[in-house]
């Protein structure tokens, strides 16, 4: 019988012993002192910082010239209509009148129109599929909320 209470006495230890072990390798595996960050995934966008002391306000940032506005403002119709995309507000330390969509191949001039008529000449930009930005400026033209996203229609001129 002593037999048996040691064999048992052993092997209880060994399985604390174990479980020890175990829950100490836990932490070294997965715990939350463990886990070191790695480089995030790239998404295939860049961004561009916005350089400190530089304007913080959409106006400011708004580097578009009268005669680029002009242009831009200028009566045109016809045209290919190449479809509609919903647009976001693309990078806006880039200045100019432009749309990069996925409904173009290669850079070509163009025209937007929105659902109320208001339109703006951009120069029509690729982009990946089933993304499109619209430049600051043309969002200002237009007069769209930055954080909207319009719906507009595409031609190429």
């Amino acid at each position: 019988m002593a037999r048996s209470v040691m064999r048992g006495g052993v092997r209880g230890g060994l399985v604390v012993a174990l479980a020890a072990l175990g829950l100490s390798a836990c932490s070294h595996l997965g715990g939350p002192s463990a886990v070191q960050p790695g480089p995030a995934p790239s998404t295939g966008l860049t961004k561009s910082p916005i350089p400190q002391g530089a304007a913080q306000t959409a106006q400011a940032l708004d580097t578009a010239t009268a005669d680029e506005r002009a242009a831009a403002m200028a009566q045109s119709s016809g045209g290919t209509k190449l479809g509609t995309t919903v647009a976001s507000l693309g990078d806006p330390t880039q200045g100019g009148f432009w749309l990069k969509t996925s409904l173009v191949k290669a850079e070509t001039k163009g025209r937007v129109v929105l659902s109320n008529g208001k339109s703006a000449q951009v120069t029509l930009m690729p982009a990946p599929a089933g993304e499109s930005q619209l430049s600051l400026s043309a969002l200002r033209m237009l007069d769209v909320s930055l954080t909207d996203l319009p719906t507009l229609t595409v031609y190429s001129l």
